[in-house]
This record gives structure tokens, sequence and C-alpha cells, in this order.
């Protein structure tokens, strides 16, 4: 299996991983008092946040397809699967104890694993009505929503109320951009692009996809790690002044 990966994915994943990484810098600088508290979630990194997320989600939906496109692998899905709901579940359990005001309830690990699940009712559509379907998940919340699907459902995101929380990642709209990914990966396997636009294979670019290849590690340690080296930053800093 490590032999006949493609490099292509983990180097997307990879980048997705620094793109994450400089948002949360940004936003731990903000929480310290280092840079402007509003710095991370207006302008640019506003819409830098979302797209990010939006490629994490968008490689896994690639991710499913690859997989599991030829034939559903179910010891491999619910070992992928029970991972993922593990670290979402570690997710939400941390940050409802360190910020309860604003824990994870539904952040994108939740997301990817449920999308995970739907998704495998749609691995034999044709990509086109996939990417159809698609478009319309993502433009159903700025087009109707229900003050019903608050409380309990407000993680489908159509209550027309974002909750207060620092990682909200709603099935409507961003299963769309699962379905755009296993659509993406459906057509570059039917029309072999993959064989066309694969890199070759380099002790270099292995070592830049190596973090692509343990993403779901690094989304758990890197905030933790940056926060502590920020907490002795500004300890240090305050001693010196």
């Amino acid at each position: 299996m490590t032999e006949n990966r493609l490099l292509l994915p983990d180097l997307a994943r990879s980048l997705a991983l620094v793109a994450m990484v400089v948002f949360h810098f940004t936003w731990d600088l903000a929480m310290f008092g280092l840079i402007a508290p509003e710095t991370a979630f207006s302008g640019f990194f506003w819409y830098f946040a979302r797209i990010t997320a939006g490629s994490f989600i968008f490689l896994a939906g690639m991710g499913l397809w690859m997989a599991h496109g030829a034939g559903i692998r179910w010891p491999g899905f619910w070992r992928r699967l029970a991972k993922i709901a593990l670290a979402a579940a570690l997710v939400t359990l941390g940050t409802r104890i360190a910020m309860p005001e604003a824990w994870v309830f539904y952040g994108i690990l939740h997301s990817i694993a449920v999308s995970s699940l739907l998704g495998l009712a749609f691995l034999r559509w044709p990509p086109i009505l996939r990417l159809v379907l698609a478009g319309g998940i993502f433009a159903l919340p700025w087009l109707w929503s229900h003050p019903a699907l608050d409380g309990p459902l407000v993680w489908l995101g159509l209550s027309g109320r974002i909750p207060v929380t620092v990682d909200y990642e709603p099935l409507f709209p961003w299963f769309a951009p699962f379905l755009a990914g296993m659509s993406l990966a459906q057509l570059f396997a039917r029309h072999q692009v993959w064989a066309r636009i694969e890199p070759r294979s380099t002790r270099f670019l292995r070592a830049l996809a190596w973090p692509g290849r343990h993403s779901l590690a690094i989304y758990l340690i890197h905030q933790p790690l940056l926060i502590g080296l920020l907490a002795a930053l500004t300890w240090a800093l305050a001693r010196l002044s």
C-alpha cells in the first residue's frame, strides 16, 4: 500500500497542514494578546480559514473514493473512521475543559467522520450528478433555514444561527466539498489523469509528503505545541520586562 501510494494527494494534505498551522498560530497570537484580537476572524484570515477547512474536507472526499471507489474495503474503512471519531471526541473533550464557553461539538473532524459515512451512499453516483448535488448542498443554507433545526440539530447548519464555538463545519454546506472531492478523484481515475500529473518519487518529495501521510496526528498535536511555545515566550518576555 505504501509503495503504491500517490504523492500528490499527500503533498496537497501537507500544504493544507501548513495553512492550518499558519491560521492557528495567528489565532494563538491573538489569544495571547500579541496581535489585534480580531485578526484571525476578519479580512484575509476569515477567507483563509474557510479555504483551509474546505481543502481538508475536499481531500477527505478524494481519499474516500480513491480507497473505496472500486469496492468498499470495510475493515480499512471502519479503522479509519474509528480513528477520526476518536480524535473528534478528544477535541470535544479537550475544548469542553479548556474553553467551555466555545467548545467544539461539530468541528472539522466531526464533519469528516459524518461525511465519510454519508459518502458511502454516493460512491456509485456519476461524478457530474454528484457535483450537482454538491452545488445544491452548498447553496441551501443561503436559500433556506428554519429555527426548528437549532438546538440538537444545529450541526446540520440549517437553523440560520451560527453557534458560539471555535470550530464549526456543519453538514450544510460542508458536505459539498467532500462530494466534490469524490467526484474529482473519480474523474481523475476515469481519464487517467494521475498517470499524467503524478511527479516522479524523490527523497525530497517524499519528505514533503510525509506530513500529509500523518495529517491526523499532526492535527491533534500542533495546537498544544503552539500554545505551549507561546505561553513560554510570553512568560519569558514578562520576565525580561
